[in-house]
């Protein structure tokens, strides 16, 4: 077969193929319209559209606009065909306010100046109000959500406070001085006889962080929680022992942790403190290991304020905190977790007299070792961080003894070993002597288990100002121990007042005899001034 011919054989055959090919994707879409339907507002319209056309350009050629929370199904962007259908849910937003009423809260206070019984209406309570503002999303006129946005207190619930009588019969004894304690966040104050106590302070809110009486018994130095909110921890206060009704003072200091304690000078009024700043890692502040200085007037006005030391490091884990110990108006004490020493307050600085090996808590806090003067200011009591007694490190001894440093200097002398590490020495009022000499006794509280005395419950102990002399004073044999705390002298260092599982207890040290002077098991803390 020649060329032309197998040419005219193939062209019928191509136009086979490509006809067939056609058969198979059909025809490609032409120019032309298309009907659809759109539903909005109600009602239903059908429109013609060019082919091609999105749901956007359906709705613009309708009329039809859309708000900001509009919904269409299907979406926008999407290209209809001929017969599909379009709708058009209606979104709306609106915001609505409603008002809640905020009961208040019912308070109970024990106290002891009342009958067992009886009761008195301290504050009455008020009721609160709150505005929560809801976001409301309505669908074709249907809610369907509702969202709080916003809550803001426009008044505050105030609480009710009721005080229920908590007397208790205990046999009525003397009581030479004054003897405050602290008892359900409240101040409370004794004089003459354990019958006679009145209240001083009934805000609920003393923290017990600090809870001193002046050296006179005439004012009580104390430290008042922060609200929430505030950012303070708490707020140094002092109040008035002797006057009726007396006005709590804002000695205008905040966030007192570790220390404020009463100038020996009487008078003027001033007090010295320690500060921290609020922190929210473990154990809630960063110490500033500082020393300041206020002053008031008998009418509640702050005259001075300084700074003797200015915030610093502290030592090794000055994060904690040190504390201090008046001697005189001229002399301190300081005590941080790596050593004891002392301030000279005409030229104040550190001068170190005790090293001390910093306890190994493994925790987030430190330990700090107590400290106490004598009476005569030669010599300086305080807790010892002893040598291991095993293979542990110097860091992990857990020996703790009690021992007298001279205030000269030297090595501290061991008067009982393995007291434990809240052994909280305290020293009497001094005791003359007919010689002209003056003798006083130390109280401390020795561990019922010494080895693990960060846990341990304790005894309380008396021995002579060198160690003579101890004597196992409270509780009795087989009874639960003592919570750590610093115990208070009578001002003729004849008795001891202490809290015992939430009570205030004297015990006599003559006889070993001893009493509670409260029952309502809230007591915090003692202080007993002359």
């Amino acid at each position: 077969m020649n060329l032309p011919t197998r040419r005219t054989l193939l062209l019928p055959l191509c136009l086979s193929v490509m006809l067939a090919a056609g058969a198979c994707t059909g025809p490609q879409a032409t120019a032309g319209t298309i009907r659809v339907e759109i539903s909005a507002d109600g009602q239903a319209q059908t429109l013609e559209l060019a082919s091609g056309s999105t749901v956007l350009q359906a709705l613009e050629q309708a009329g039809i606009a859309l708000g900001e929370f509009d919904r269409v199904e299907p979406p926008t962007y999407t290209l209809l065909t001929d017969g599909a259908s379009v709708e058009v849910r209606r979104i709306t937003e609106r915001f609505e306010v409603e008002s809640v009423t905020l009961p208040f809260e019912h308070q109970t206070i024990r106290n002891e100046a009342l009958a067992e019984g009886e009761t008195r209406l301290l504050q009455p309570g008020q009721n609160g109000l709150q505005e929560i503002t809801y976001r409301i999303i309505e669908e074709a006129g249907v809610e369907v959500s509702r969202t709080p946005v916003q809550s803001v207190v426009v008044q505050a619930p105030v609480p009710e406070i009721l005080m229920l009588g908590a007397q208790t019969a205990h046999a009525v004894i003397a009581v030479d001085g004054t003897l405050a304690y602290l008892s359900g966040g409240n101040a409370w104050v004794i004089r003459d006889s354990s019958a006679n106590r009145r209240p001083l302070v009934v805000s609920g809110d003393l923290d017990g962080r600090i809870f001193r009486l002046s050296p006179d018994g005439q004012y009580l130095l104390f430290t008042r929680a922060g609200e929430d909110g505030e950012g303070a921890i708490n707020s140094l206060w002092a109040v008035s022992t002797v006057s009726q009704n007396p006005e709590p003072i804002d000695l205008q200091a905040e966030n007192v942790v570790h220390f404020a304690d009463w100038s020996p000078e009487v008078p003027p009024l001033t007090v010295a403190y320690s500060t921290v700043e609020p922190s929210p890692a473990a154990p809630g502040w960063q110490a500033n290991n500082d020393l300041r200085l206020v002053t008031f007037t008998p009418g509640g006005r702050v005259t001075s304020q300084r700074t003797l030391i200015a915030a610093n490091a502290g030592g090794l884990y000055g994060w904690w905190g040190t504390s201090f110990a008046w001697a005189s108006d001229s002399l301190m004490a300081y005590a941080r977790a790596d050593g004891v020493g002392l301030i000279d307050l005409t030229d104040p600085d550190f001068v170190p007299l005790v090293d001390v090996t910093p306890l190994d808590t493994i925790g987030d806090w430190a330990w700090v070792p107590a400290i106490a003067w004598g009476p005569d200011l030669h010599a300086l009591y305080l807790v010892e961080h002893a040598a291991p007694l095993g293979p542990e490190t110097a860091g992990a001894s857990q020996a703790f003894d009690l021992a007298v440093v001279p205030q000269d200097g030297g090595a501290p002398l061991s008067l009982a070993p393995r007291a434990g590490m809240f052994a909280s020495p305290v020293t009497s009022p001094a005791v003359p002597l007919p010689g002209g000499e003056v003798s006083f006794q130390v109280a401390y509280l020795q561990a019922l288990s010494p080895l693990r005395s960060a846990d341990s419950s304790y005894q309380l102990v008396i021995i002579d100002r060198d160690g003579s002399n101890q004597t196992v004073l409270f509780p009795a044999a087989g009874e639960p121990g003592l919570d750590p705390q610093p115990v208070a002298w009578s001002p003729d260092a004849t008795r001891i007042a202490l809290e015992y599982r939430g009570d205030l207890w004297i015990v006599e040290l003559a006889t070993g005899l001893s009493q509670p002077l409260t029952g309502d098991g809230q007591v915090a803390a003692v202080h007993w001034r002359p």
